[in-house]
């Protein structure tokens, strides 16, 4: 489903192999904007709290993009190692929740860094779990646990504390708070396909939001709670895994009316923006987009 992503960040793509291209796209029209390329995989741009750049995981560890794309410094992870893509800063802009094996583990649990740098906490203790988001008053994380056959969504205080596991039907990932921090968004196949589902914080009635022509994932809500921005890939491509290197669609439903419209399409899936992904103005979106270049 994952994969940890193995190259090294250049100035410029090689003449062969993937290329990974960071975009910034405007909900209000025009195309993607490219900020930076280079040679490798690196995944899921995270804005930074000043909006000065971005944050991506690449090779296992995390890096700042400057917004003119010039800068890319190495971004203090404490010592950790490994980490996957998903990762968020907190809503007051002061913590760094990334996923990342703990000492002695193989697979990523939650962690919680200084957002300027500092020690880690360790924040899950079921090895494998991925971060997805922050509540909107930073006092918990909703993050994705795999336990045996399992793959559900989990809820934990930010300061640590026991889980709560919020879904037992189907696979299910991708959660994120919705703006007024009354229900949480999440993708699920529980109906057969993989569609985006909103429920209670408690996990009570969870109900289906997308029933459409798209396997659809990652939903990302804006900060306003207007907007909610998915990855779509074509009927049955993504059904139990979302893959990388596929014709994928990023998409806007309007939550006012479910009205939904084609931001641009794009090689890309796993990777492309599996961190929130929204400017703090909720006009911009940031993702990656991906190449194959042939020797």
């Amino acid at each position: 489903m994952r994969s940890l992503v193995f190259a090294c960040l250049m100035a410029a793509p090689a003449a062969a192999g993937t290329v990974s291209t960071l975009n910034v796209i405007a909900i209000d029209g025009g195309a993607p904007r490219a900020l930076a390329t280079a040679s490798g995989i690196f995944e899921a741009p995270n804005w930074t709290p000043n909006q000065d750049g971005f944050v991506i995981n690449q090779d296992g560890r995390f890096y700042h993009v400057a917004m003119s794309g010039a800068a890319r410094t190495p971004f203090d992870t404490a010592g950790l190692k490994g980490c996957w893509g998903e990762h968020g800063f907190s809503p007051d802009g002061k913590w760094f929740a990334l996923s990342c094996p703990a000492a002695g583990e193989h697979g990523p649990d939650v962690h919680v860094i200084p957002a300027q740098g500092g020690a880690a906490r360790r924040i899950t203790q079921q090895p494998i779990s991925f971060f997805h988001g922050w509540s909107p008053d930073g006092a918990s994380i909703v993050f994705t646990s795999i336990l045996g056959t399992h793959e559900d969504i989990y809820t934990v205080p930010s300061a640590g504390g026991a889980p709560k596991r919020l879904t037992t039907v189907g696979l299910n990932d991708g959660g994120e708070y919705a703006a007024d921090g009354k229900s949480i968004y999440f993708n699920s196949n529980r109906s057969g396909s993989m569609q985006i589902w909103r429920m209670r914080t408690d996990g009570s009635d969870a109900e289906q939001i997308t029933d459409d022509g798209f396997d659809n994932w990652y939903p990302h809500i804006s900060p306003d709670g207007k907007w909610m921005a998915v990855l779509s890939y074509a009927k049955g491509e993504a059904t139990g895994s979302h893959p990388m290197n596929k014709a994928v669609t990023l998409r806007l439903i309007a939550l006012t009316d479910g009205k939904t419209r084609e931001l641009t399409r794009l090689t890309g899936g796993q990777g492309t923006f599996d961190s929130p992904c929204w400017s703090a103005d909720s006009k911009r979106i940031s993702f990656v987009s991906y190449e194959e270049r042939s020797p």
